[in-house]
C-alpha cells in the first residue's frame, strides 16, 4: 500500500512539473485543435458537434503524448529499482509477459493515436478530412487488437471470464475474438467519451481506483504498480483539462488509454465487471453505434443526437454540470463494478 500511494504521488509530481512546459511546446509546434467542420462516416456534416465544439478551436490536443512517456518512463524505472534491491514482485500471469502486453498496448495504441493527431493538424488539407479515415483508423485498431488478443490467449494462456453469481468459465478459443473485440470497443468508448473537459479522464481515475483494488486483493504487483502511476499522472493532467481546458489528451492519450483500460480488465479476468466499472464509456460508445446502425440499415438517425453527452449539450445542460454528474455515476458504477468482481 505504501508503494502504491507513493506511486500516485510520485507520478503527480512528475507530470504536474512537466505539463506547463509542455503545454507551451504544444503551443509553439503549433500542436493545436482545428478550427475545422467535421464529418461523420459517411462524409456528411455534422452542425451539432461542431456548435459545441468550436470554442475549443486552439487549444493544444497533445497530453497524451507527454502521459504516455511519463507512465512508460516510471512503470519502467519502478521495476528496475525493485529489481535492484531485490524486492518481491507477485503477478498471476509470467511477470515479463504480463508487463510486455502492457507496454505493447500502450506504445502501439498511442502511436495510432499520434497519427491521427498529426494528420488532424497538418495533413487535413491535403487528405480533405478529419484525421485518418475511419475505415483505415478502424482496421488497424483491430490488427493491433487481434495481435495483443492473440498474445493473451497463446502466451499467457487466458481464456477465462469470471460472471458474478455464476462463476468462472473458461471459454476456449472463442476467447481469442472476444478479447480483440472488448479492446477495440473500449479503445472507441473513451475516444467517444472524450469529448467533454475532464469526462474521459475523471472517469478513467475512477475505473484505475477500482481496477487497482482488485489487482491489489489479487496480489499481482506489475497491475498494482502501473494503475498507481497512471491514477497519478491523470490528476494533474485534469488540472489543466477540466473546464475550460487548456489541453486534451487528443487520440494519442484517447486510443492508447482505452485500449490499455481494457487489457487491465481482460488480465484480471473481469469482463463483466469491466463492462459495468466503465459503464458511462459503453454508454457514450453505444448510443453513437445506434446512431450508425440507424444510417446505414435505415437511413435515417435513429436517435436525437450521439453521443449521450452531446444530447444532454442539445438539451440545453451546461458542459461541467455534465461532466460532475457523470462524475457521479461513474463513481457508483465503479463501486457496484467492485461488488460484483467480489462474487
Amino acid at each position: 500500500m505504501r508503494l502504491f500511494l507513493s506511486l500516485i504521488i510520485g507520478s503527480f509530481i512528475i507530470t504536474s512539473l512537466l505539463l506547463v512546459p509542455f503545454i507551451n511546446f504544444l503551443y509553439q509546434r503549433k500542436f493545436l485543435r482545428r478550427h475545422q467542420k467535421t464529418d461523420d462516416f459517411q462524409g456528411k456534416r455534422t452542425p451539432i458537434f461542431d456548435k459545441f465544439n468550436r470554442q475549443k478551436a486552439g487549444t493544444p490536443i497533445g497530453a497524451g503524448i507527454l502521459l504516455v512517456l511519463i507512465i512508460i518512463f516510471l512503470f519502467a524505472i519502478t521495476f528496475f529499482f525493485l529489481k535492484c534491491f531485490h524486492q518481491y514482485v507477485s503477478s498471476c500471469f509470467p511477470l515479463y509477459g504480463e508487463v510486455g502486453i502492457i507496454f505493447f498496448t500502450l506504445i502501439s495504441f498511442g502511436l495510432l493515436g499520434f497519427l491521427d493527431d498529426y494528420k488532424k493538424i497538418f495533413d487535413a488539407k491535403k487528405r480533405g478530412v478529419f484525421g485518418l479515415r475511419l475505415r483505415h483508423k478502424f482496421i488497424l485498431q483491430w490488427l493491433l487488437a487481434f495481435i495483443i488478443a492473440a498474445f493473451l490467449y497463446f502466451n499467457l494462456g487466458i481464456s477465462i471470464i469470471n460472471i458474478p453469481f455464476l462463476g468462472v468459465f473458461d471459454i476456449g478459443f472463442f476467447y481469442f475474438p472476444l478479447a480483440a473485440f472488448v479492446i477495440v470497443a473500449f479503445t472507441n468508448a473513451f475516444n467517444i467519451t472524450d469529448g467533454q473537459d475532464g469526462l474521459a479522464g475523471g472517469l478513467l481515475v475512477f475505473c484505475l481506483l477500482a481496477f487497482s483494488t482488485i489487482s491489489f486483493q489479487i496480489f499481482d504487483t506489475p497491475l498494482t504498480i502501473f494503475s498507481a502511476i497512471w491514477i497519478g499522472s491523470l490528476i494533474a493532467f485534469l488540472y489543466f483539462n477540466i473546464y475550460p481546458a487548456r489541453v486534451f489528451l487528443g487520440d494519442t492519450g484517447a486510443l492508447a488509454f482505452g485500449a490499455t483500460m481494457a487489457v487491465i480488465g481482460l488480465l484480471l479476468g473481469k469482463i463483466i465487471a469491466l463492462t459495468i466499472i466503465g459503464g458511462i464509456f459503453v454508454l457514450e460508445a453505444t448510443s453513437s453505434l445506434i446512431q450508425i446502425l440507424g444510417k446505414l440499415f435505415f437511413r435515417k438517425t435513429l436517435l436525437p443526437v450521439s453521443p449521450v453527452h452531446l444530447w444532454l449539450r442539445e438539451k440545453g445542460w451546461e458542459e461541467p454540470k455534465i461532466v460532475a454528474r457523470a462524475w457521479l455515476v461513474g463513481i457508483m458504477l465503479a463501486v457496484l463494478g467492485l461488488w460484483l468482481a467480489t462474487f
